[in-house]
């Protein structure tokens, strides 16, 4: 098979639901987060590699008995009240909400990603990569939402892929590049000998949650305005430690664009051209190994995200790392 006959099949190991859009009234507005970036990075790609909508594949929205496979039920309870979700959001004016519509205009669409990032890591052992356009929920832990992160869909992930399909996944590593540490499944893993935790972020934002740090098998501490050559150059070192360090069965990489320079909330100060190598020095030091690479596209506070995710996908296609085993 060549590496482009992939791109010829019915469906890409792609991810992606119409229903992924957060809306509630224009007051996602409030927060800096693009609601609709999914849907932004669904059209563009369309439209640079003719694809259609019938080319991704669509997740049906998690079940309440899967999510409590994670999660506790005093925690999907808390979910009930509009206080609650206001505080996991970010967006105090959804106090004043009924639930029914924060059900709807928030936590839905984020239960459809988080059905999408669960789908993208049984892609990728099929296909040996896969995308979800959404997800990356690393603040949310099973007792505790945060940061926009209402539900664990990391914890959710690699443990359904650990309980159904033991032969062939036994053990799990993140590659955390968001900027912000990514607290909630550093929580979920604590001394869990089966995931190895690789965090990069700045260390003078949200969350700053010393009580996760040690889950954190390779960590680097940025400093606010760190720019590219710095930063490559510590995540290359952390590829090679990983690496050297764990044999993963399979790899989820957060994918935030927050690190983009400019961005409101990251604070650091990373170019496109260096989150495309990024994206690509993670893909090539996995897929030339045969580990699946599941790709999540977490935070990313600028318009100007969706553009650099959709430029680091046709690279990577370009380069050849998006083929099929």
């Amino acid at each position: 098979m060549s590496s482009d006959d992939i791109w010829v099949r019915n469906k890409l190991p792609i991810v992606y639901s119409k229903n992924y859009s957060v809306h509630f009234a224009g007051l996602e507005k409030l927060h800096p987060f693009d609601a609709a970036k999914g849907k932004h990075v669904h059209q563009l790609l369309c439209t640079e590699l003719t694809l259609n909508s019938g080319d991704f594949y669509s997740p049906t929205e998690i079940t309440k008995e899967q999510l409590l496979r994670v999660h506790t039920p005093k925690y999907l309870k808390s979910l009930k009240w509009s206080a609650n979700v206001a505080g996991i959001a970010e967006v105090p004016a959804l106090i004043l909400m009924p639930n029914f519509t924060v059900q709807s205009g928030y936590l839905r669409p984020m239960r459809y990603q988080t059905a999408g990032s669960i789908l993208a890591g049984k892609l990728a052992l099929e296909y040996g990569w896969a995308i979800n356009l959404g997800g990356g929920f690393h603040h949310c832990c099973s007792y505790k939402g945060g940061g926009f992160c209402p539900y664990a869909d990391i914890t959710l992930l690699i443990l359904r892929l650990f309980e159904l399909e033991s032969v062939r996944v036994k053990q799990a590593m993140i590659i955390d590049l968001d900027a912000h540490q990514g607290n909630g499944h550093e929580r979920d893993f604590k001394n869990v000998d089966s995931v190895y935790i690789l965090d990069m972020y700045n260390a003078s934002i949200y969350p700053k949650d010393n009580e996760a740090k040690p889950s954190i098998r390779c960590g680097v501490e940025l400093r606010h305005m760190t720019e590219d050559a710095y930063y490559l150059g510590q995540l290359n070192r952390c590829l090679m430690q990983a690496v050297s360090e764990f044999k993963p069965d399979v790899v989820i990489f957060n994918a935030g664009t927050d690190i983009l320079k400019g961005d409101p909330l990251g604070n650091l100060a990373i170019t496109a051209d260096g989150v495309i190598e990024r994206d690509l020095m993670v893909f090539s030091t996995f897929r030339a190994l045969g580990i699946p690479v599941v790709m999540l596209l977490s935070g990313g506070y600028m318009k100007s995200s969706k553009r650099v995710i959709v430029d680091s996908i046709v690279n990577l296609r370009r380069q050849g790392w998006l083929r099929a085993n």
